[in-house]
């Protein structure tokens, strides 16, 4: 593996990493991978945890992550006939679970950070700590947004997703995209690399490398435009030590017009299912 990138955590403890690319799979690794990834979600303004807006960068993902739910549920209804039962590892606060269970889904959820988990528990989402307090081969669905990249042991990590997702089930992964025009313009900036947290950074190509051999057949890859703004707004305060609304904004519409033509959007979603 070669060295791809140096680049820093931004967010919290300003250490620096490197990335370095498998050529075999696309993806690009995090490196060194801390000994106590805890530690770097512990932060108050870790918002996907929290549910606690601080500034209004905070507000913005809010907004979008409110947005977003009926859209998923749409999403997932398009692939499932009925409302079976439905997995979201990765859960954070629960809000997407709660969205599917007024939709008639029958939900479980897995979520390793504590105060997500009590922060669940208050819109009476109940998560649990770890995929091995689930039962296999028992869901029609399971999603994973933005979840994914954040995954230790992501062999074997995929390999318990596929135990616990029923024949022919549908698997949703959602992940940031390295190979975006935002990625390519952010560089060492790109707030979506977000290491160590991120531990994987994916492509098109990364995807089906890695779930292919597992039986998975990709049936569609959809963009999320809202990311390329959310994404280029956190990495201009990196690279700049500002908040640039206006600059942001026209980095994120350059990344989904360059998108439209190269199918490089800032992260998509994926849709396979399992043979």
């Amino acid at each position: 593996m070669k060295p791809y990138l140096n680049t820093r955590d931004y967010f919290y403890s300003q250490e620096e990493f490197t990335l370095v690319k498998d050529e075999t799979t696309d993806m690009l690794i995090t490196q060194p991978i801390p000994q106590n990834l805890e530690k770097y979600y512990q932060s108050e303004s870790y918002i996907s945890h929290s549910d606690k807006p601080k500034t209004l960068i905070d507000r913005i993902y809010l907004f979008v992550k409110n947005y977003s739910l009926k859209k998923k549920i749409n999403l997932i209804n398009r692939f499932v006939d009925k409302q079976g039962y439905l997995l979201d590892i990765g859960a954070g606060t629960g809000d997407f679970l709660l969205t599917a269970k007024q939709h008639n889904w029958r939900i479980d959820g897995v979520e390793p950070n504590q105060l997500a988990r009590t922060n669940a528990k208050t819109k009476g989402i109940i998560l649990k700590e770890s995929m091995k307090d689930l039962s296999k081969n028992t869901y029609d669905i399971i999603t994973l947004w933005h979840v994914l990249e954040h995954l230790p042991d992501l062999q074997e990590q995929i390999t318990t997703i596929n135990e616990l997702l029923k024949t022919q089930g549908i698997l949703i992964v959602a992940v940031p995209n390295y190979r975006s025009y935002d990625a390519k313009l952010y560089k060492e900036y790109w707030a979506a690399y977000d290491v160590p947290r991120h531990l994987w950074h994916f492509s098109k190509k990364s995807i089906l490398q890695i779930f292919t051999p597992y039986g998975f057949d990709l049936l569609e890859t959809k963009p999320m435009l809202f990311d390329s703004f959310y994404v280029s707004l956190l990495s201009e305060k990196y690279k700049t030590g500002k908040t640039n609304y206006l600059k942001a904004f026209i980095n994120g519409c350059m990344s989904n017009i360059k998108g439209l033509r190269s199918k490089e959007y800032s992260s998509h979603i994926y849709i396979l299912r399992k043979a």
